[in-house]
């Protein structure tokens, strides 16, 4: 019998799996009550489109049905076979995608981390919103440099953003990720707007690094108490 290692190198596969993938998530979408702050967000946003969006890798499978459809976007995918799958399921969203991922150490030209980087700044300039995790490679909820280098180098803001369902499977892998399931409700919170100067030095860099690490934290922890908090409300109802 073929091993799945080399049966998920076959394009077919890789296509099914996304296909079903995108649909799951589409009812997962659709079946869940979800609430959104600030409820203003996209009349606050209007004015610093195109715009970085920062989320935990893991916690990001319901990003593409954040947007508006008149907002055009593109998330960064890795090129491991299992980013293969990913880039579908963002197609078939609707959502644009730039192939390549950071690392820790001299991984970052094979994984084509400098072509990605370089996509991404291409696309804001086109007027793309540009969505991309903020961890370190293999670190949890550890955020890296390269949000904070693109901010620096596109003038442009990141937001951070996240996303929780009350029903959901969390696995007990790196990043923690969370399996989000229909029929529950849901949470979607997004930070102030993170700012890079040009100029900003290192020590400047280190600062919004943490800057955005916190308030990944803190998007979290509070989508997670919203979507508990409606379920709540819902049961009381």
């Amino acid at each position: 019998m073929p091993s799945w290692k080399r049966l998920s190198r076959q394009r077919w596969v890789q296509v099914t799996i996304g296909t079903l993938a995108a649909e799951y998530l589409r009812l997962v979408a659709k079946t869940n009550r979800f609430a959104v702050e600030p409820s203003d967000i996209y009349e606050r946003i209007a004015a610093d489109l195109p715009l970085i969006l920062a989320m935990w890798h893991g916690q990001h499978f319901l990003m593409p049905f954040v947007r508006k459809p008149e907002h055009r976007a593109k998330v960064l995918v890795s090129r491991h076979r299992d980013g293969e799958i990913n880039a579908i399921v963002a197609e078939r969203l609707g959502v644009g995608t730039i192939r390549g991922s950071g690392d820790n150490g001299r991984e970052f030209h094979r994984k084509g981390g400098v072509a990605a980087f370089h996509g991404m700044l291409e696309a804001l300039e086109q007027g793309y919103n540009v969505a991309l995790t903020a961890d370190v490679p293999k670190v949890s909820r550890v955020a890296g440099l390269g949000v904070v280098k693109l901010a620096q180098l596109s003038g442009r803001p990141i937001y951070p953003i996240a996303v929780a369902t009350s029903r959901r499977i969390e696995l007990k892998n790196w990043d923690r990720s969370a399996i989000n399931l229909p029929f529950g409700h849901g949470g979607a919170i997004v930070g102030d707007p993170i700012h890079v100067a040009a100029d900003a030095d290192d020590a400047a860099l280190e600062a919004a690094r943490r800057a955005v690490e916190d308030a990944l934290n803190d998007a979290t922890r509070r989508a997670y108490a919203l979507a508990e908090r409606r379920t709540g409300a819902a049961a009381r109802g």
